[in-house]
């Protein structure tokens, strides 16, 4: 088996919140305790994503919280020609297709939803241009074990449908990306957020078609606000403020369950990684997709 390699790959639509240091805390603890690297890929292969000073805001983030990575930083805006390779590979074997349809037309043509309705699957109607790139799913359902949730099963083709991989915006699609660069980086594990889950099946489908390794999997529970809503951008989680990492990390190793004792924590940031390296185990984490995330109060 080739040596453990482990990931962290943040989209830098504004800087790291809770939500995003329990996924980065979790990968890295995961690799480091078993001798393993751990790498950094920034997820910005979407323009309009990317806010202005988030990736220099991630990268310090994780010095402040004594977070070294392994080797280079991997920007996804750097490797659109391998992404472009990967689908001339598949559109050479027929495994892709054109597809014309808008979110309103598939929306009329599926009201029930979620599945793509195959409208393009047997080429273009007439009079209409290709809006993006599509991968046929083909019959059979995708199950992988998932090192902590269990075994997670999809049928792709019921559940999915053909899924874009070049899009209407002349981007390449996340997962498509995702598969790519997980093999050209050599990750052998993929630690990360409960909300990816449902994305695995369609990774591992691609890994397949273009002959690429299957990493293991293992999904954190996502952390949640008060409201029951994932910590996000979206949701306006509070910025993770870098002065207080050792707080932040005494927090994130609680919410999995890693409960350092207070004498530790009163030690600083050093310790806490000490001790957090000695006593990670996965089957202490939570096997819940979600939980409610509880921070400690500024002093």
């Amino acid at each position: 088996m080739p040596p453990y390699r482990g990931r962290f790959a943040p989209t830098p639509s504004g800087p790291l919140h809770f939500g995003s240091m329990v996924a980065a805390v979790g990968s890295y603890l995961d690799a480091r305790s078993q001798g393993g690297s751990w790498a950094l890929r920034i997820d910005d292969l979407d323009p309009p994503r990317v806010a202005p000073g988030s990736i220099d805001s991630i990268l310090r983030c994780l010095e402040k919280f004594q977070m070294d990575w392994d080797g280079e930083v991997v920007f996804q805006s750097a490797r659109t020609e391998a992404y472009r390779a990967a689908l001339d590979r598949l559109r050479t074997r027929g495994l892709v297709y054109a597809c014309a349809c808008s979110r309103k037309e598939i929306g009329d043509a599926a009201p029930d939803g979620p599945a793509y309705p195959g409208t393009c699957r047997k080429g273009l109607p007439p009079g209409r241009q290709a809006r993006a790139w599509r991968v046929r799913t083909g019959e059979s359902a995708i199950e992988f074990e998932d090192l902590l949730q269990g075994r997670v099963r999809q049928d792709l083709e019921r559940e999915i449908g053909d899924f874009v991989l070049f899009r209407a915006d002349q981007v390449f699609a996340y997962h498509l990306a995702c598969a790519v660069d997980d093999c050209a980086q050599g990750i052998t594990h993929v630690v990360r957020g409960a909300d990816l889950m449902a994305s695995t099946p369609r990774q591992i489908h691609l890994q397949r078609l273009l002959g690429l390794p299957t990493p293991d999997y293992l999904h954190l529970p996502v952390a949640l606000n008060a409201a029951g809503e994932k910590l996000s951008k979206q949701t306006r989680a509070d910025a993770v403020e870098p002065d207080r990492a050792a707080v932040i990390l005494a927090d994130v190793l609680r919410f999995l369950e890693h409960s350092p004792p207070d004498e530790v924590s009163a030690d600083g940031i050093s310790a806490l990684w000490r001790w957090a390296l000695e006593n990670w185990k996965r089957d202490r984490l939570p096997k819940v997709a979600s939980a409610g995330a509880s921070q400690s109060e500024k002093n």
